[in-house]
């Protein structure tokens, strides 16, 4: 699902460098998971359901909040985007939202995900986002992802510090983290049983599968001869591969009736995840990307760009929402953020350009959903961040301090967001 931006030279760049430091990234990640492995004993019963399992999806390119969630009750939202404005429920016109408080509406294309906030398991943090004013996604990304902005020295990801500073919710589990990729994402690093896996059906032994066996069973002969890390690290991956092996990722029926698009890579991923979790092996975060939110041209919100990325997007958390609902006892959190928002007003392009405020999005049975919350700052050009974009007046890292401490079982935020004293929103029930 990799689609690489028009019209942001920065954005292309930074996906180009993602992709060269992919291979020294899964390195690192197989490195740091074996500091903590109890010696490759694999968990066959872990039932816990004290926490949840967090599901980080980053829409990466700065996605467009004002189109995600519609404030569709502000004149000024209106006036700024006469070809990109979401109609209001009421108007009568095509491709009208669908309401949900009176303010606030979808998209039609974010129309799966109705069913979700109906029941109360998906909220909308609207005018939310990192308070540092940079619109260069490098930057903005990487801040998003440390915890920290314009901080040099703090190099592991915020997740990878929460599964560093906490025990494992099932001391045996080999694996506690996955990283949906060819490289460790940056919110990951530095955690303990943090793997990147590009696909968690397929990961393994490349070459002939008739020979695998033999391969792998030569490969613990060899690296039970050396010594630590390079041992541990080949034990653990070995380990990991014959558990993710175990799982039937291939034949896994979903629950409650859910269809997961897996010709999606975001469908597919979730589809994963989701037989992943239900295994129980002690997984307690996964990180999915989800490229090409860079609208500077052509944006597409009715048919084309956006369109069909928030289609695919809500689709997938649709199913995945149906297929955990009905299978209890595996407890999740979906957080569904982007480095950015885009500006209030269109341009003349068809598009919109980087901005700063956002809409993030959390969906789980945990969730105090059904709602949007918000302390909304208004669009008009005196109301706006430097007359331009969406105020930011909920820092997103309120919303993550309280799940992490009333949903990831650690209280300890100071760790997690160095020099950062968070405000919980209510956001968990």
């Amino acid at each position: 699902m990799h689609h690489e931006a028009q019209g942001c030279p920065e954005y292309a760049e930074l996906s180009r460098r993602g992709f060269l430091q992919a291979t020294s990234g899964t390195l690192a990640g197989l490195a740091t998971a074996a500091a903590w492995l109890p010696r490759v004993a694999v968990a066959k019963d872990y039932r816990s359901t004290q926490r949840d399992t967090i599901i980080w999806i980053y829409l990466r390119g700065a996605a467009d909040g004002l189109t995600l969630c519609v404030p569709h009750g502000d004149d000024d939202y209106h006036a700024a985007r006469p070809r990109l404005a979401i109609p209001r429920p009421d108007s009568g016109l095509p491709n009208a939202c669908m309401n949900l408080d009176g303010f606030f509406g979808l998209a039609p294309s974010m129309s799966p995900l109705h069913p979700a906030y109906v029941e109360g398991d998906l909220l909308f943090v609207h005018a939310c986002g990192s308070p540092d004013p940079s619109r260069s996604h490098f930057d903005a990304q990487r801040f998003m992802e440390v915890g920290k902005a314009n901080d040099p020295f703090l190099i592991t990801g915020w997740l990878g510090r929460h599964l560093s500073s906490v025990a494992p919710a099932d001391p045996g589990a080999i694996l506690r983290a996955v990283g949906i990729g060819t490289g460790l994402p940056k919110v990951l690093v530095g955690g303990a049983g943090a793997i990147p896996v590009p696909n968690l059906d397929t990961f393994g032994l490349l070459g002939a599968s008739g020979t695998r066996s033999a391969r792998s069973a030569l490969l613990d002969q060899m690296y039970a001869q050396v010594a630590d890390p390079l041992h541990a690290t080949a034990a653990t991956t070995l380990a990991t591969i014959n558990l993710l092996n175990s799982i039937d990722f291939a034949t896994y029926q979903p629950a409650g009736g859910a269809t997961y698009n897996v010709s999606d890579a975001l469908g597919y991923a979730l589809k994963t995840s989701a037989a992943l979790i239900k295994a129980q092996v002690g997984v307690e975060a996964i990180a999915i990307d989800v490229n090409g939110w860079d609208t500077h041209t052509g944006q597409g919100v009715f048919t084309g760009t956006m369109s069909v990325l928030m289609s695919r997007l809500a689709s997938a958390m649709a199913a995945f929402h149906r297929d955990l609902s009905a299978s209890p006892g595996n407890g999740y959190v979906v957080a569904v953020v982007s480095e950015f928002g885009r500006r209030v007003q269109e341009n003349g392009s068809q598009g919109t350009d980087h901005g700063h405020g956002n809409a993030m999005m959390l969906m789980g049975s945990s969730i105090a959903g059904g709602r949007v919350l918000r302390q909304w700052p208004g669009l008009a050009p005196e109301q706006r961040y430097e007359f331009l974009d969406l105020e930011v007046t909920i820092d997103y890292r309120d919303i993550l301090s309280e799940i992490i401490d009333r949903r990831l079982g650690n209280p300890d935020i100071a760790n997690v967001f160095p020099g950062y004293s968070p405000t919980y929103r209510g956001v968990v029930s």
